[in-house]
């Protein structure tokens, strides 16, 4: 499964590219523009929490949902930290079942490229709308069209810290896109450790994932390029929506 070991190094190797106190910055902005009562808040495949817990602070009630037991385990020991509660749940974000209705459902950091099947999409939107109160928020990026398809697409990276050495090598097809990464984490005992992990993204047309919230009955509200309130264009590498129930 993705985000297995790597949820333990996940933090270290992602934090210094993304300004999560921007997005949750920006989600509160677009709540306030709604007029969206911070009463219950779900963020849904919520990996280690640093998005969740940013926008948990403005709201009553918390909800955090992944497939990822070791991201949980993660975004567990997080909150706990900064003294939120929330509660935090295995569950896969095409089968949502959570007996309870939102003010705000959150996606980020496109979480929505790992379902591949254009059904489970459907399944996905679907299961956010009945998660939603009336007029509801669902907030949501993809990485676009044409990054993984010409920025990542077919290309190899490296990445060497003194903790971590890694490879990730990339091929676009049928429009998904197929990650291979090996890690070498450093461990107390000096020796490193060697771990494989295999991702894939679908490469999603802005038309498909317009027609697939149309279909389950979503009013757009707004699209962006990335969490600044600027136009999408052609070569936009993340596209924010903005959708209410």
């Amino acid at each position: 499964m993705a985000y297995g070991e790597f949820a333990n190094i996940y933090d270290k190797l992602i934090y210094e590219d993304i300004d999560y106190d921007l997005v949750g910055d920006r989600i509160i902005d677009l709540c306030k523009e709604n007029n969206i009562e911070c009463e219950d808040y779900l963020d849904v495949a919520c990996g280690t929490g640093n998005v969740s817990i940013n926008v948990a602070k403005y709201f009553k009630n918390t909800y955090a949902v992944d497939l990822s037991d070791d991201m949980l385990n993660v975004a567990f020991n997080k909150f706990k930290k900064n003294k939120i509660k929330a509660k935090i749940i295995c569950q896969d974000m095409c089968e949502l079942s959570l007996n309870y209705k939102f003010n705000l459902i959150t996606s980020v950091l496109d979480s929505t490229n790992y379902i591949t099947d254009y059904e489970d999409l459907i399944s996905y939107f679907k299961g956010v709308y009945n998660h939603l109160k009336e007029e509801g928020l669902f907030i949501f990026d993809i990485n676009s069209y044409y990054k993984l398809s010409t920025v990542l697409g077919n290309n190899i990276y490296t990445y060497n810290s003194e903790d971590v050495f890694y490879t990730w090598e990339n091929v676009f097809e049928e429009e998904i896109l197929n990650m291979f990464l090996t890690f070498f984490v450093k461990q107390d005992n000096e020796l490193y450790e060697k771990f494989e992990e295999e991702h894939f993204e679908r490469a999603y047309k802005e038309e498909e994932i317009e027609n697939a919230l149309n279909t389950c009955g979503f009013k757009m509200i707004g699209k962006f390029e990335g969490y600044f309130n600027k136009d999408v264009e052609k070569e936009s590498e993340r596209i924010v929506y903005v959708v209410r129930k």
